[in-house]
């Protein structure tokens, strides 16, 4: 590991004195060896942070239609009290509780104010049935839920008395009550109530205050931090447990790979917390570069609140850039003929001038600079406010492969998509790629630390400090998933000569046809959902002759196509079923086919008569497709493309 420590942000001098000696005299949160090698853990970030800097700002909330401000005081203060409400209620390390709600303060303040005692926080997606909440509170024995508003409230409550029940659980805390007043359940109560169960039971204890002190500096960095379950593409979804270490570590290295621990974060938090990417790039970045979290409206308002916000630092799944991409290209469509051919000839401009620096390195003459500069000032600049990342410094498109299309329109405007590589189990990215590393189709080198190797088969193998403690309850799935000390992580991968990786796709996915040909479906899914029309593609062709595909259309895309041509629907199947329709889909298919091998090519497809959903067991949480289920949910789709002897 490397030795040099990266810059300080705040004078340590300024910082400790006779009453802070709890800390030791070298202790700087800020340090690399320390956050991953000593002292450093999530709970006692927050401590400093509001120490040094208590009044500037670090969260932000918009709430009818206005934005509120939370300085680094108050979310310590709030954390504080949520802890002292567990303390009250009987908690001790080592015990869960679950957070079931919409990215909101209250999830961060129910987060850390776990971790102060050294309990342990796990999400819930806001999304999942109550069945799947049942599971994971279940198996987690969480003792307490924390739930945004009714809807998460009632899928508690329903879990509680549903066959299996949720025996460990103890309290059900609501954040906005609304709707609750008739709810006669005596272990309800909402947010604010056991915020006041905290305060009475300091009031009554005054030396409690100083035991919570004592409580956050006996946390190791090697402690479980949190809890988060996978999204259980392959299986049930299991509970990776992440120490401190795991999350410090890989969010303060790649914060320094992309230059965010000299410039902290201004930051629009989207995604769902329970997932460990929003969790690392949101909270735990925050925590160590500070910054600012502003917290979205809703997944419908993102890309207003990011034009309100104009981040400086954005993380988005490929799906958030896509529809990025496509709100610009429905906004030019609908634009005047004169200054629609105009746009369109700067941007075939600006494509050949982008191509051109990827050939070159990243070099352009000086004439092609000159041209590049003048189409910034005329368009691009224009698209980057439009979309609100004018002022971002580094924008991270991970969680999924992305369209290379969508690469290329981001790295045109002048605002390139950092692709990177991670997983759950390594809290967040431990690839990522960054300048002099900006292959397309590339995912970055290795952040430092983290070791690495790949197998003869394409298997990427991970080590290093970011390498999670284990699966919760489940020591099998643990062995299973290690090879001494380097984790299987079960992707395929390729190598570039400079050192950047290629995802593949993962092992469990690729295919291979009757014929013994292996294929990667997910680069021939992405290239067919680089068309607006298209939004999901499932390739098939497993011991089969030929490639198949299971095709959801973008039903708001494809509607607005079909009014245009005066076609008549009433709803997705009505609308999906048209022969107009399956005629605009093969073209695309078509289109697609002439960039790949014959092997490759999709021989026939389906247009799915409704639209992939998270409840019908299609989808995870996180938006993918479930593989595991298409032999037997989409039976009858197969049947047609394959008939019943082809095999």
């Amino acid at each position: 590991m490397n030795d040099q420590s990266p810059p300080d942000l705040i004078d340590i001098g300024q910082l400790l004195d006779q009453n802070q000696a709890c800390l030791p005299k070298d202790f700087d949160p800020f340090d690399l060896q320390n956050l991953t090698a000593g002292t450093g853990t999530l709970p006692r970030l927050l401590r400093e942070h509001a120490r040094r800097r208590g009044t500037e700002l670090a969260l932000r909330e918009k709430e009818m239609g206005v934005w509120r401000k939370y300085d680094w005081n108050h979310y310590y203060s709030q954390a504080r009290r949520f802890a002292l409400a567990l303390l009250s209620l009987g908690f001790t390390r080592g015990d869960r509780i679950i957070i079931a709600s919409e990215n909101t303060p209250e999830w961060y303040y129910s987060d850390l104010g776990a971790e102060l005692i050294g309990a342990i926080p796990i999400g819930i997606y806001p999304t999942n049935p109550w069945p799947e909440l049942q599971h994971i509170a279940r198996h987690s024995a969480a003792k307490l839920a924390v739930c945004g508003d009714q809807e998460q409230t009632d899928k508690v409550l329903e879990a509680q008395v549903s066959e299996g029940g949720l025996a460990d659980l103890e309290y059900v805390v609501c954040v906005d009550t609304k709707g609750l007043r008739h709810y006669e359940q005596p272990y309800l109560k909402s947010f604010e109530a056991l915020l006041s169960l905290g305060d009475a039971y300091l009031a009554e204890n005054p030396d409690v205050d100083a035991k919570l002190d004592a409580m956050i500096d006996d946390t190791s960095p090697d402690d479980v931090a949190l809890m988060v379950y996978t999204s259980g593409t392959t299986g049930p979804p299991k509970g990776a447990m992440l120490t401190h270490r795991n999350i410090i570590y890989s969010t303060y290295n790649y914060a320094r790979s992309v230059g965010a621990d000299t410039r902290g974060i201004e930051a629009v938090g989207y995604l769902p917390l329970c997932h460990a990417a929003e969790r690392c790039y949101s909270m735990a970045m925050l925590l160590c570069v500070g910054g600012t979290v502003n917290f979205a409206e809703s997944i419908d308002t993102v890309n207003e609140n990011v034009r309100e916000i104009a981040p400086s630092f954005m993380v988005g799944v490929p799906r958030i850039w896509e529809k990025m991409k496509e709100s610009f290209e429905f906004r030019l469509k609908e634009s005047g003929a004169l200054q629609r051919n105009a746009a369109n000839w700067l941007l075939k401009h600006g494509r050949r001038l982008d191509a051109i620096r990827h050939e070159n390195g990243g070099n352009l003459t000086t004439g092609q600079r000159f041209q590049a500069r003048l189409l910034h000032w005329l368009l691009f600049r224009n698209i980057q406010k439009y979309l609100g990342l004018d002022r971002t410094y580094h924008r991270l498109c991970g969680g999924a492969s992305v369209s290379p299309e969508t690469l290329k329109f981001f790295s045109m405007i002048g605002v390139p998509l950092s692709q990177g590589y991670g997983m759950t189990e390594v809290a967040g990215c431990v690839f990522v790629q960054k300048p002099g590393y900006f292959s397309l189709g590339g995912a970055g080198v290795a952040v430092e630390g983290t070791k690495y190797e790949i197998a003869d088969d394409g298997e990427i193998l991970i080590g290093g400090p970011a390498i999670f403690k284990g699966y919760f309850r489940d020591p099998a799935a643990t062995s299973d998933t290690m090879q001494g000390d380097l984790l299987k992580t079960g992707d395929i991968v390729s190598q570039f000569d400079n050192g950047e990786i290629s995802v593949v796709d993962r092992k469990k996915a690729i295919i291979i046809t009757a014929g013994g040909k292996n294929i990667a479906p997910s680069e021939i899914e992405n290239t067919i959902k680089d068309s607006p029309f298209i939004k999901e593609v499932i390739v098939t062709g497993e011991g089969r002759k030929f490639l198949g595909a299971l095709i959801q259309i973008d039903f708001d895309n494809v509607g607005l196509w079909a009014s245009e041509q005066d076609l008549s629907y009433t709803n997705y199947k009505s609308l999906s079923q048209r022969p107009e329709v399956r005629e605009l889909v093969q073209t695309v298919v078509d289109g697609a086919n002439a960039r790949f091998a014959r092997v490759e090519n999709i021989r026939k497809f389906v247009i799915l008569e409704k639209e992939l959903d998270h409840d019908d067991g299609e989808l995870t949480a996180t938006q993918k497709v479930r593989r595991s289920i298409i032999d037997t949910k989409f039976a009858r789709e197969l049947e047609i493309i394959y008939g019943g002897s082809e095999k």
